[in-house]
């Protein structure tokens, strides 16, 4: 073991085959070591990150670590039959970090001495050092317990993949849609444990240099010379957070601060922030990641209003007054919600399933499709929604990622029921139908039911291809569902509540679903499981009042129209709990909601004009 310098350790990364786990994957069974799944379950919880080196089979290696639960818990993993020195160098600076802040843990002398040789303040360790190390690591970091240090790494990753389909990087600039709020004032004072962070502990992309305590901090803000400022980011891939503060001593127009945090390194923030100040005098202490100029304006970056409200760092304990806004996310069946939930005292905003340019009904709520959304460059989105008729231009489309709601009501009931298919040359899934493998059916007479239903594009000759192209992976696994279900928890701020509908458990004859009542079953236990560990999470169960087959339509995700009054009393009355108090209700707007609801499908756009 090389002794550890004085830095502290910010990431740790792992080898596999008789590290992380006893023995190697390649030649059949490993042995999982519920010691280092705790600590990387802990540390991950105290701010320190977890990647992977390792020689190993990129697919069987991830379904392993999908199998173990931890998954979710590593980022930036490299799993190949590279060299590993050069493979650590790469990802150290992909991360934006420094090899005296990294661990890399790895049973073989010979790769610890390889990354050593190109990493030279590298800090390395046998796994057998373990035992010892592990206390350390647990004693390291300071309490993360929603985990927001990994998930800035996610966001980070996700540009850099983003960024590497791009040969112009102003390009992939222009499409990441960078936004930047600007707080000052009275705004800025609720923020002085992470302006004095940031001031302190930020080096790479500190200008001015100049440290302070929380008492000449607090002083300066009172100071009616200094203008201080904080400097907020989020783009397609995420949102940064707070990750700049300056303070201009507007009698000299002179920066006494300037710093921001590594995690919006060559976003062009930095200098868009120098030249909305006027490109004052700045006298730049050490060296820097960046050089500014008084000249350049980045204009691939637009400015947000200030709302100090809107972000999971400055976020209140309760909810805000007045009417609630709710994101209603799922099947279109779910907008006879809509009029019930409305009766209280909350605004709700639809997100369904659509018919898209094709005259193909879309359901965007899948899993799959929300990470694509997030994770895929726009270029490869494009390629896919123009590719494949069933997803469509506006696939990838959603309002989850605005923030602009105070609760989402989500129903994952499209991963409960459609299958996936594997693009065999990138590795891509994608659902469509559901209880159904569409590789297995002969395609001119799937081709023909398609063109009954005037779809356009699924013709017998995109469904060969398609054949050719694709392979069938089935239903999503309630593993792989789980870590998206994490996954979404970690992209919406921390205090935005999710309420998670369930699905009933019953058989419906005729439906054409072969298992469906034991698949949602098996999907229920997978979502119980998860809201059971994750926070600000919650179930709004359907089973207690959708028990029989009369209580469905056509299947079992259907449900009879005042069952949807009772859904929608369930979903006010779990608000009510998140929010501490019981939201307020209209009879009269309840009354109306019953009545239209009785009212069959072609007169109900008549009584919507006359209400």
């Amino acid at each position: 073991m090389k002794p550890a310098p004085d830095a502290p350790v910010k990431v740790v990364i792992w080898d596999l085959d008789d590290t992380f786990w006893r023995g190697t994957l390649s030649e059949g069974a490993v042995e999982v070591l519920a010691d280092n799944l705790a600590l990387v379950r802990d540390t991950a919880a105290r701010g320190i990150v977890h990647t992977i080196v390792s020689k190993n089979d990129f697919a069987a290696a991830e379904a392993k670590l999908v199998e173990l639960g931890v998954r979710e818990l590593f980022v930036f993993p490299r799993i190949s039959w590279q060299p590993k020195g050069p493979i650590i160098k790469e990802l150290l600076e992909k991360m934006q970090l420094r090899a005296p802040n990294a661990l890399f843990l790895d049973d073989n002398p010979i790769n610890r001495a390889e990354a050593l040789f190109y990493n030279p303040e590298l800090q390395v360790a046998d796994p057998a050092d373990l035992p010892a190390l592990a206390p350390l690591l647990r004693a390291s970091g300071k309490p993360d317990p929603t985990l927001s240090r990994l998930e800035q790494y996610r966001l980070l990753e996700r540009q850099q993949q983003a960024r590497s389909a791009y040969q112009d990087n102003v390009a992939f600039l222009r499409d990441s849609q960078v936004r930047i709020e600007f707080r000052e004032g009275a705004a800025v004072a609720p923020d002085l444990d992470r302006i004095e962070e940031l001031i302190n502990r930020s080096n790479q992309l500190n200008f001015t240099k100049q440290r302070v305590t929380k008492q000449e901090l607090a002083a300066g803000l009172a100071d009616e010379h200094q203008r201080w400022g904080t400097v907020r980011v989020h783009d397609r891939f995420g949102d940064y957070g707070l990750v700049g503060v300056y303070c201009l001593d507007q009698r000299l127009n002179q920066l006494r601060q300037l710093v921001f945090s590594c995690r919006i390194l060559h976003l062009g923030v930095e200098q868009f922030t120098y030249a909305w100040l006027g490109f004052p005098g700045l006298d730049v202490q050490g060296e820097v990641a960046t050089e500014l100029n008084a000249t350049d304006r980045p204009d691939w970056i637009t400015v947000e209003a200030a709302d100090a409200g809107n972000t999971a760092e400055n976020a209140p304990e309760a909810a805000p007054a007045g009417r609630l806004r709710v994101l209603l996310k799922g099947g279109c069946d779910l907008g006879q919600l809509t009029p019930f939930l409305q009766a209280y005292q909350l605004d709700v905003v639809e997100e369904f399933n659509f018919v898209n340019e094709n005259q193909i009904p879309v359901h965007f709520e899948h899993t799959e499709l929300l990470r694509q959304g997030r994770e895929l460059p726009a270029a490869e989105q494009q390629r896919l929604a123009a590719s494949l008729p069933f997803l469509g231009r506006e696939a990838y489309d959603t309002r989850l990622w605005t923030g602009d709601f105070d609760a989402l009501v989500y129903s994952p009931l499209m991963d409960y029921t459609q299958e996936l298919y594997r693009e065999k040359a990138t590795g891509l899934v994608v659902p469509f139908g559901g209880y159904q493998n569409l590789l297995a059916v002969d395609p001119a007479a799937q081709a023909a039911k398609y063109a009954q239903r005037r779809f356009r594009g699924l013709d017998e000759e995109f469904l060969r291809r398609f054949q050719q192209e694709f392979a069938f992976e089935g239903q999503i696994s309630p593993a792989r569902f789980s870590e998206n279900l994490r996954w979404l928890r970690q992209q919406l701020p921390a205090h935005v509540p999710i309420f998670l509908l369930n699905g009933a458990e019953i058989e419906v004859p005729g439906s054409g679903e072969t298992g469906a009542a034991r698949r949602q079953a098996l999907m229920n236990q997978a979502l119980q499981e998860f809201v059971a560990t994750a926070a600000n999470c919650f179930v709004v169960d359907v089973r207690g009042f959708v028990r029989t087959p009369a209580d469905v339509t056509n299947n079992l995700r259907h449900y009879q129209r005042p069952h949807y009054r009772t859904l929608a009393q369930g979903v006010a009355e779990a608000i009510s709990a998140w929010h501490g108090q019981q939201l307020a209700r209209s009879p009269w707007a309840d009354w109306r909601a019953r009545l239209a609801s009785r009212v069959p499908g072609k007169l109900r756009g008549v009584w919507e004009k006359l209400r």
